[in-house]
């Protein structure tokens, strides 16, 4: 009961500053065809993001989450199917305990690993991430977090580092895509200098500029336009993720303010778990919530309006924020 009435103190606390927005004109809405607006575009918008990223929200983990959702969504049609965000969440948080994820809830899992570790990864973590995405591992992978390591180093723009150590996943595997896509998202929030990825160019996988631009074509990793779409890319995913912190912000306000009238003594743990994951099952259940007082809380929140419901559904139902 402490711990929960210590967590809802804090979240009492005096609101946040405001989350930093990408400026209108940083954000392409049409075809880019001169690299150096393409790159003074993407540095404006990654600035932005690094102001974000570096203030470490309390609610940064939910919002890593939500995004690594939407890369995975986006990853679903590079190997051939068809699952879309809500269909992935389902896959992930409707599983029995020792069920098997599934193929959709596999590359889902490998964009969470993204999301929910720090940098740098390990080469058992990249094998790990291969497996998930279904990509059979090479002893060339073993290279590739050193050749990243060495793309960062060398202090070349951060999209430029994510570009090419997409392109050297591709060299080694030219089926690796997913893969390549995974590694260039952690390169760049590695170069950025930033303690966990946050995914901005998996988002972006068929995002229509980075087609229209590159003579009706979608940018390959490794293609010869790849590092002027990476840039697009960025600047694209860099708004779109402080459009979507604007958003979980405000819903992670109004929980603060409706958790001192939250009487569980679970509600603390609750809590935690909304401003750390994309979503909770609403029948989550602890060592201090059975089911029944799980959905009593949930509906708590929900009139409060704390929290919402995300699946549409009547019975298993998925809150976040």
């Amino acid at each position: 009961m402490l711990f929960a009435m210590s967590r809802q103190l804090q979240l009492a606390s005096p609101a946040p500053l405001p989350v930093p927005r990408v400026p209108a004109w940083a954000t392409p809405r049409a075809r880019v065809d001169d690299p150096v607006e393409a790159a003074f575009t993407a540095g404006s918008a990654l600035n932005a993001l690094d102001n974000l990223v570096q203030a470490e929200p309390e609610w940064g983990g939910a919002w890593r989450h939500r995004l690594a959702l939407k890369a995975a969504s986006a990853s679903m049609k590079l190997i051939g199917r068809s699952e879309e965000e809500a269909a992935l969440r389902d896959a992930w948080l409707l599983r029995q305990p020792g069920d098997e994820a599934g193929p959709a809830g596999n590359v889902l899992a490998a964009w969470r690993r993204l999301a929910g570790r720090s940098l740098p990864p390990s080469v058992e973590e990249l094998r790990t991430v291969a497996a998930l995405v279904g990509i059979s591992w090479s002893d060339g992978f073993g290279e590739l977090i050193d050749v990243a390591r060495d793309e960062v180093r060398g202090g070349a723009p951060a999209p430029v580092v994510a570009a090419r150590t997409a392109a050297a996943v591709m060299r080694e595997d030219p089926k690796a895509e997913v893969l390549a896509w995974w590694l260039g998202d952690c390169a760049l929030s590695w170069r950025m200098g930033w303690t966990h990825a946050v995914p901005i160019l998996g988002t972006q996988v068929y995002a229509p500029l980075l087609r229209s631009g590159f003579e009706g074509r979608r940018a390959r990793p490794g293609s010869g336009v790849f590092e002027q779409a990476v840039f697009i890319a960025a600047s694209l995913g860099a708004a779109e993720a402080c459009r979507l912190a604007t958003n979980m912000a405000a819903q992670a306000e109004r929980l603060r303010t409706a958790a001192p009238k939250l009487r569980s003594k679970a509600a603390g743990d609750v809590i935690d778990r909304l401003l750390g994951d994309d979503a909770v099952s609403g029948t989550l259940t602890t060592k201090n919530l059975s089911r029944w007082a799980s959905r009593r809380l949930f509906d708590r929140l929900v009139e409060l309006g704390a929290v919402r419901e995300l699946s549409g559904r009547s019975a298993f139902r998925i809150f976040g924020l």
